[in-house]
């Protein structure tokens, strides 16, 4: 799906953006899927409009966690008078939200042994900035949730650094600026706070959080003092891997809710050697794109305990 809006907009693997001055911008969800830093040549029908919804629930979970975020609502009939004669595209898949300045590192938090730290363990029986207990097997549950942070790339792949890297560089990239916190250790406590409370939440509606990532910003407030703030999608399929469950079975890769399917089905491709993992990416078959969306619908379903509409 391409924005069919008359503006120039920002496009991403995922989503169109647009500045609208005064301090905001939009968000419109498509339904393309990305996976192994590729974009697939088809989507999931309803993708977009899932993400959003479940973005919306966090959002409205969180106003009680202290911690600010982006969204100021998603009620295209309180747009700017220019999008109202697009109400009909963007609505259930667009967020009128606040504008930031983009911090250039994704925040993880990590509860299980999965994706690639699980192969990262495997391999050297450690991963990047953590000590870990030895024999642990695939998906096990961490003693504790971790902090693994990330680069942020528009294009290629993210690659992890330990917190002491990322806590240098920010400190470089924000040095003069006045701010009104410890800017990594802020972003570590605010990633594992929110993960904890998600997870607590999530486990009541018999869904295992493993892991997921967050995005933050920074914003002015009126005395010119720089405030983090939660920006992006929050908690949904293509950010978290969720866990049913009354299925979780540690030693071997789960039973999931999220986009963890499609990378499944591209490994084997890759495996087989129909593809290498490089662009273009191969067209996902109607029986795959129609699972993974039955895979976004069960996580709506099962943490909002609604019927997907």
């Amino acid at each position: 799906m391409e924005s069919g809006l008359p503006f120039k907009m920002r496009r991403g693997k995922v989503r169109h953006t647009l500045d609208l001055g005064n301090g905001t911008m939009l968000i419109e969800a498509t339904d393309r899927i990305s996976a192994f830093d590729c974009e697939m040549p088809n989507g999931i029908p309803d993708k977009g409009k899932i993400l959003t919804a479940l973005s919306l629930f966090w959002f409205e979970r969180m106003k009680d966690s202290g911690i600010q975020h982006h969204l100021i609502t998603a009620d295209v009939t309180k747009y700017p008078q220019q999008l109202q004669p697009y109400c009909d595209e963007l609505w259930r898949r667009s967020m009128l939200v606040k504008q930031a300045e983009v911090i250039p590192f994704e925040c993880v938090a990590r509860g299980y042994l999965a994706g690639s730290f699980w192969k990262d363990y495997r391999d050297t029986g450690t991963v990047p900035g953590h000590k870990l207990p030895l024999g642990l097997r695939q998906c096990d549950k961490l003693p504790e949730p971790i902090f693994t942070p990330s680069t942020k790339a528009e294009t290629g792949h993210d690659v992890n650094i330990s917190f002491e890297e990322m806590d240098r560089r920010l400190r470089d990239l924000y040095q003069g600026r006045m701010l009104s916190f410890g800017i990594a250790e802020d972003l570590r406590d605010a990633t594992l706070k929110l993960y904890r409370e998600a997870s607590e939440y999530a486990a009541g509606q018999g869904v295992i959080l493993a892991d997921t990532k967050f995005e933050f910003g920074l914003i002015q407030d009126i005395d010119r003092v720089y405030r983090l703030i939660l920006i992006d999608e929050v908690l949904t399929p293509d950010s978290s891997r969720f866990w049913p469950a009354n299925r979780y079975e540690p030693g071997r890769d789960q039973e999931s809710f999220d986009k963890q399917f499609v990378r499944n089905y591209l490994e084997n491709e890759f495996q087989q050697g129909r593809w290498n993992k490089e662009s273009p990416a191969p067209e996902l078959p109607p029986d795959i794109v129609s699972a993974t969306r039955n895979r976004y619908i069960e996580a709506y379903e099962w943490l909002t305990g609604e019927r997907w509409p």
